[in-house]
């Protein structure tokens, strides 16, 4: 069988796995992915084998120190990965909700209900735990779902996938509805986004040129998430306490994820004061590479100088790019030029600060002295994500189940027609 012809055999069992999923009723997707989320941790040893050699791979690859945390299953990763099923099955089922209801003067009623989206394609890199939020989330919705993990991730993957179908299938999941496509070879991804027909949404998560891959080879609508180049911006009127204990946080607690700070902007009123206390927490102790402009290296001259580059970086390591403005209105624009839509914070106590920024910064995800790396489906109470999308159209951010659906009217006549 070629890879097309294997391709086309998955889409088509998705679609046939879709029907079967739609006649499901919520009571028994709960019990389904509760089994799912029982099965993934007695399958615990089996997975964190699979990842031991995939990790043993990455390393021996060269891999950098952020993409192999990302790529590492941890018993408390695992727990995660269940905790996350079982939070998505805890939550309220939208398939079948109303979310209009009204009758025209000649008496039909038109109702506008949500409903699966039907096959979903993910194509994604080394984080296998997307294999698990990917497949419950789109079963909760009833989409059939194929995934297409990266060959970093090759065993792990294979190894939640059978975890999930045999917990499942023990309380009736239907054959086929979490599919993984088992080939490393590139040109599965371009067969499997050229399915019309069959794949009716993909969604890739992954680093910018994955997506921009997916989004050239695609005949099929694609939700895309490019890069997270997110920012904080520490205002002249920021408790610069609160402002130094954030950027730690966006910054270090996982700076390999899309919403780690990348850029940190800060007001000329505060720099002198604050970037010190940058340079000595993150540069010195946390080792974190500081590369800064002009005014930045003016007081703190152990940066790096940054380059128009850097503004527009997702370094998804400990590199961070420092910049001062001179107000609000020059950090929202330094964003809005140089940002990716996706997560930006302001640090300040001023409330007119807060609602110029907050409304005028285009993101996706905008924060109020809060760190960015609260951009997340299960920090949202979604219980996990699909993705983050930093697209407008049908979904922004953080993508849980109600961005998985999408609508349809039925109307009710009683011999209505036409005049």
């Amino acid at each position: 069988m070629s890879l097309h012809e294997e391709m086309v055999a998955m889409g088509e069992k998705a679609v046939l796995a879709s029907r079967g999923l739609a006649r499901l009723s919520a009571r028994k997707k709960t019990s389904i992915l509760l089994a799912m989320a029982d099965s993934l941790e007695a399958r615990r040893d089996v997975i964190k084998v699979a990842n031991s050699l995939d990790l043993e791979a990455a390393k021996a690859s060269g891999m950098t120190a952020a993409m192999i945390d990302r790529l590492s299953l941890s018993d408390s990763r695992i727990n995660s990965m269940a905790k996350g099923l079982r939070d998505v099955a805890g939550l309220k089922d939208p398939v079948g909700t109303v979310i209009s209801r009204w009758i025209r003067p000649n008496g039909l009623e038109i109702v506008k209900t949500r409903v699966p989206i039907g096959v979903i394609a993910i194509i994604y890199e080394a984080r296998p735990n997307v294999t698990c939020d990917a497949a419950g989330l789109c079963f909760k919705t009833s989409n059939a779902v194929i995934l297409r993990g990266g060959k970093e991730a090759i065993r792990s993957n294979g190894a939640i996938v059978e975890a999930l179908q045999a917990g499942g299938a023990v309380k009736g999941l239907p054959n086929n509805a979490i599919q993984l496509v088992a080939t490393t070879d590139r040109e599965a991804v371009k067969e499997l986004v050229q399915l019309e027909g069959m794949v009716d949404l993909a969604i890739p998560r992954g680093g910018e040129s994955l997506i921009r891959a997916v989004v050239e080879q695609a005949h099929v609508p694609v939700i895309k998430h490019y890069k997270g180049v997110c920012h904080t911006y520490v205002d002249a009127a920021a408790n610069l306490e609160k402002a130094l204990k954030i950027c730690e946080n966006a910054k270090c607690q996982r700076p390999g994820v899309c919403n780690a700070m990348e850029t940190l902007l800060v007001h000329e009123a505060v720099a002198a004061q604050f970037l010190p206390l940058v340079a000595k927490r993150l540069g010195v102790e946390l080792k974190v590479e500081l590369r800064g402009d002009e005014a930045s290296r003016a007081i703190v001259p152990s940066m790096t100088p940054a380059t128009e580059q850097d503004w527009y970086a997702e370094y998804l390591e400990l590199i961070l790019a420092v910049r001062v403005v001179p107000s609000v209105k020059a950090a929202i624009e330094h964003i809005n030029k140089y940002g990716s839509n996706h997560s930006d914070a302001i640090i300040s106590e001023s409330e007119d600060a807060q609602k110029e920024f907050t409304h005028e910064v285009g993101s996706a995800v905008v924060y109020v002295n809060a760190s960015t790396r609260f951009t997340d489906g299960a920090e949202f109470g979604m219980g996990a994500e699909i993705g983050i999308s930093t697209d407008k159209l049908h979904a922004r951010g953080p993508m849980g189940l109600e961005e998985l659906t999408t609508y349809k009217y039925v109307i009710t006549g009683d011999g209505q027609v036409r005049e």
